[in-house]
């Protein structure tokens, strides 16, 4: 019976998780900043990606944040992931965007008691999005690229305009809200949502 309940929750909603700051690194930049490539401490949602055992402090023109997570594997190029109230801490203002597009943003300092990594650009406020496989794409109607609406059933419920989708095989079906977002709508782990046309 509870497999039957899943089975059908999971063709009409998807699971939300909320996603703190955090920095994504270079191999160069991390043996710079760590002494070695990333070390993982724990897997995420999305397949092949994972918290890393390393922690790292993040300056800004007005503020800093220490103990930041890090993100593994490393990637092709630097970002520092916050949601607009940390920017406001920090002193710098990240234009909302996917992940992955930073050309022209602000930047920040990277810091460690072993380096330091000055970004002249990285610093973005990621705009809330669905992870989701082909399957599930086809299964709610949507494709790479739509912008939706999601409906979340939450502490305090709404609605959220302007819901990236973006699906590959590569994934696990999924909403990703930053901290502001997920205190918004009072989310708790475990709350779904809904995509609506």
């Amino acid at each position: 019976m509870d497999k039957l309940v899943d089975r059908v929750l999971k063709n009409i909603f998807i699971e939300l998780e909320a996603s703190g700051r955090h920095v994504h690194v270079t191999e160069e930049q991390a043996i710079a900043l760590f002494g070695h490539p990333l070390t993982e401490k724990r897997p995420l949602s999305q397949p092949g990606q994972f918290l890393a055992n390393e922690r790292l402090t993040v300056k800004g023109p007005k503020g800093e944040f220490r103990n930041v997570a890090v993100l593994g594997p490393e990637r092709k190029e630097a970002q520092i992931e916050i949601s607009l109230t940390d920017g406001r801490s920090l002193g710098i203002t990240p234009p909302v965007r996917l992940s992955g597009d930073v050309a022209g943003s602000p930047g920040a300092v990277l810091e460690t008691e072993l380096g330091r990594v000055v970004l002249d650009e990285g610093v973005i406020c990621a705009q809330r999005h669905i992870h989701i496989t082909p399957e599930d794409a086809g299964k709610f109607g949507v494709k790479d690229k739509d912008t939706v609406r999601l409906q979340v059933f939450t502490q305090r419920p709404l609605i959220f305009e302007d819901v990236a989708v973006r699906v590959s095989d590569k994934f696990a079906t999924f909403v990703h809200l930053d901290y502001d977002e997920a205190n918004a709508c009072g989310f708790e782990k475990g709350d779904l949502g809904r995509i609506l046309k």
